[in-house]
C-alpha cells in the first residue's frame, strides 16, 4: 500500500496496526473478551514501558492455558511515514502460553513484567529477537518461585503465525520457557539448529509449547 492509498483509507486517529492484531485474536477467540492490561502513559508520550498493552486469553486448545499477546513491538497506530516498509515496527509481537499456576491466583501479571523487560531490552539495545533465539532470565522466569524454568526460547506462535498489515508484516514470536539444563545445552551450542532440536523435542508432547512452571 502506497502513501496515497494509505491516506485515503485511514484517518490519523485510526489504530491501524492494533486493529489488525485484534482481527486475528477475534478469529482465534470469538466472543471472548480478554483481560487487557494497558500502560498508563504510552511509551511514545514518555512512559517507561514500551508495550502499550498485553491481552490475556483463556485457551482450551490442547489443554487449558493462558495465551498472552503483546501490543507495542509493532507499529500500532496511523503510520504514514513507514507504511511502505516491509515490517511493522520491530516486525514482531510477543506471545506466551502458560499453564495456570496456583500462586498466581488467576492473575499472572508477572508475565506482563517479563514481556515489558524484553521489550525494554530491544528498544534500548536495538537488538531484536527472531525465531530460535534464546535468552536467560537470570533466575526463575517467575521471580521468587521454585521452578527450573530459567530461560526463554522463541518460536513462531503455532496458531498466530505472521500477518500482513497496512503498516507491514508482523510475526508473533512465542516465548517458550526452557529449563536450566536446556539453556546450558544451547549456551554450549548456540546454533539455530540446536534450539530447533530442543523445541521440536518438546513439541512431541506439547505441540503448542505451553510453558509449565512445574516442568523439570
Amino acid at each position: 500500500m502506497n502513501k496515497d492509498e494509505y491516506k485515503n483509507k485511514f484517518k490519523e486517529d485510526d489504530a491501524v496496526g492494533w486493529l489488525s492484531i485484534d482481527k486475528l485474536t477475534e478469529k482465534l477467540y470469538p466472543n471472548q473478551e480478554p483481560k487487557h492490561y494497558g500502560t498508563i502513559i504510552k511509551y511514545l508520550l514518555g512512559g517507561e514501558d514500551p508495550l502499550d498493552g498485553v491481552s490475556i486469553y483463556e485457551s482450551k486448545n490442547q489443554k487449558d492455558h493462558y495465551h498472552f499477546v503483546s501490543y507495542g513491538m509493532s507499529s500500532l497506530y496511523y503510520d504514514l511515514e513507514n507504511c511502505e516498509e516491509e515490517f511493522s515496527g520491530w516486525g514482531f509481537e510477543f506471545t506466551f502460553r502458560l499453564i495456570p499456576f496456583e500462586e498466581d491466583n488467576e492473575d499472572p501479571k508477572w508475565v506482563i513484567s517479563l514481556m515489558q523487560n524484553l521489550a525494554k531490552y530491544v528498544f534500548n539495545s536495538k537488538k531484536w529477537f527472531e525465531e530460535y533465539h534464546f535468552i536467560p532470565a537470570n533466575g526463575p522466569i517467575r521471580l521468587n518461585t521454585e521452578t527450573d524454568i530459567t530461560a526463554i526460547a522463541f518460536i513462531e506462535d503455532p496458531e498466530m503465525g505472521k500477518i500482513n498489515t497496512p503498516n507491514g508484516e508482523i510475526q508473533f514470536l512465542q516465548m517458550v520457557g526452557i529449563t536450566s539444563s536446556e539453556y546450558a545445552q544451547l549456551k554450549q551450542n548456540p546454533k539455530t539448529t540446536e534450539t530447533k532440536r530442543i523445541l521440536d523435542r518438546l513439541k512431541k508432547e506439547n505441540p503448542l509449547l505451553i510453558t509449565d512452571l512445574k516442568r523439570k
